[in-house]
């Protein structure tokens, strides 16, 4: 039971079955009650109008047993005097209550016996009540049986004052109520079949989408195969949203997997070729001490070394790292770098104005370090370097006078493992990771880093970092 209601199907049935449950029943106690009201109004207006109909006549008859009551037996009659003695009522009357009169017979002096003052003709007319008291009783006429509104109209007569009590049937208003009833306890389980019916099969309908995608979704946990993708419905509901917030998520999921198989990859190949060099280096002195070269194994451990220490800051960027809340001044922080570097052919021009900013030292480090590695590398004879503030923003650029960055390939250069110049060596060259860390790291201080051609020619690497003050508002 609790694994069908765990069903969306079932429960929406279930709901929709429960909601239209309750508008028929308050439908049907609605209905019911105003049937039965406006056929108790039409019983009582019946009974009034008999009851009105016998007061006229005790305005003009001569003697009580004049009066002309009606005979039908849906219309029970009792005429009471002020003193409440009975003094006329229906002939096959048996039974009555509800009046406030038990009596169906008149007593000594009640019909056919002459009103005690004479002639009527020697009196004032006297005058019906405008009103009308209603009250519900039953009555047995002529052996039948059966409930009735009664209507009590007071006369002022010649004769003395008096109150008729006529009734009217309510079998009429049992029976429609009845009836009502009835239909109403076949049609609306016969009715809620249908309701459940209906919403099963349009939840199933509108749900066979969700079974294609979970389907799929099951298919592509169980293959590992990421480049698949869940059926999009052609329509613009939810379902087609959570279909293609699915597939997006699949491609970024598969982006992300394959970034990180590729930056494996090519982590090991480049691991692999200073670790060859160096055993192979080892392996030579060991057997001919003579032979070792000492600087080119120096050489490889620091750049596997360098290597290493890069993977291990990527690694942490991509954990999503915080870069800490230190205060760094970007102009002496390039004044410093600049004064450990070997100018070796390139000339360093600084114009270094002070840029406060809030984040990492090691890691802003890591990114001077590597744009001016990236400069001197290509540039032919001048490297500048460049701090100063812009409004919200600190702003460091290092521009050379090299080849430049081709336009089609500025955003390519940011990637992991990516060299340009296919035919430098990776001496000269290096791993490739140096800018992509940069960019991690910027975008990681909630910065950027971009490149465009500098004036002299080549490229000009511009960092834009939040000043402090910007990021506290």
């Amino acid at each position: 039971m609790s694994r069908l209601f765990g069903s969306v199907r079932a429960r929406a049935t279930l709901g929709a079955s429960l909601v239209v449950a309750l508008a028929l029943v308050a439908a049907g106690a609605a209905v019911l009650l105003s049937l039965r009201d406006n056929l108790t109004d039409q019983a009582g207006s019946r009974a009034d109008s008999a009851a009105r109909k016998v007061a006229s006549q005790l305005l003009t008859v001569r003697s009580l047993g004049d009066l002309d009551l009606p005979d039908d037996e849906n219309q029970p009659v009792q005429v009471v005097d002020g003193d409440g003695r009975l003094v006329a009522a229906s002939e096959d009357l048996q039974r009555i209550s509800g009046t406030g009169v038990d009596q169906v017979k008149p007593g000594r002096g009640g019909a056919g016996v002459k009103g005690d003052s004479g002639d009527a003709g020697d009196r004032e007319d006297g005058e019906i009540d405008d009103e009308t008291e209603y009250t519900d009783g039953s009555a047995t006429i002529d052996g039948e049986s059966g409930e009735y509104r009664f209507a009590a109209v007071e006369v002022s007569s010649p004769k003395g004052d008096f109150t008729v009590h006529a009734g009217g049937s309510l079998s009429d208003e049992q029976s429609a109520v009845s009836t009502a009833l009835t239909s109403m306890l076949i049609g609306f389980p016969l009715l809620l079949a249908v309701v459940a019916g209906v919403t099963w099969l349009v939840t199933r309908r509108a749900l066979r989408p969700v079974a294609a995608i979970t389907a799929e979704m099951s298919a592509i946990t169980a293959s590992e195969d990421l480049a698949r993708r869940v059926p999009e419905p052609d329509t613009h509901d939810e379902i087609a949203r959570l279909a293609r917030t699915t597939n997006e998520t699949l491609t970024a999921l598969q982006t992300s997997v394959e970034r990180q198989r590729r930056f494996v990859a090519d982590a090991s190949h480049e691991l692999r070729s200073p670790i060859a060099s160096l055993r192979t280096q080892l392996e030579v002195g060991a057997a001919h001490p003579e032979l070792l070269d000492v600087d080119g194994a120096v050489e490889d451990t620091v750049r596997l070394q360098e290597l290493a220490a890069d993977l291990l800051l990527l690694a942490r960027l991509d954990a999503g790292e915080k870069p800490g809340a230190g205060r760094v001044d970007l102009a002496a922080f390039a004044r410093e770098e600049l004064s450990q570097r070997t100018r070796d052919h390139v000339e360093v021009h600084a114009d270094l104005k002070s840029a406060e900013v809030a984040g990492s030292r090691g890691q802003l480090a890591r990114v001077l370090g590597n744009l001016l590695n990236n400069a001197q590398r290509h540039a032919r004879s001048r490297v500048t370097v460049t701090t100063r503030s812009d409004g919200a923003w600190a702003v460091l650029e290092v521009a050379d006078d090299g080849s430049g960055v081709p336009e089609g390939e500025r955003e390519r250069i940011f990637e992991r493992f990516v060299r340009l110049d296919d035919a430098r060596t990776r001496d000269e060259g290096g791993a490739g990771l140096g800018l992509a860390i940069a960019r991690d790291v910027a975008v990681r201080h909630g910065g950027t880093l971009v490149v465009r051609e500098a004036p002299s020619g080549g490229a000009l690497f511009e960092l834009r970092l939040p000043s402090p003050q910007s990021s506290a508002e």
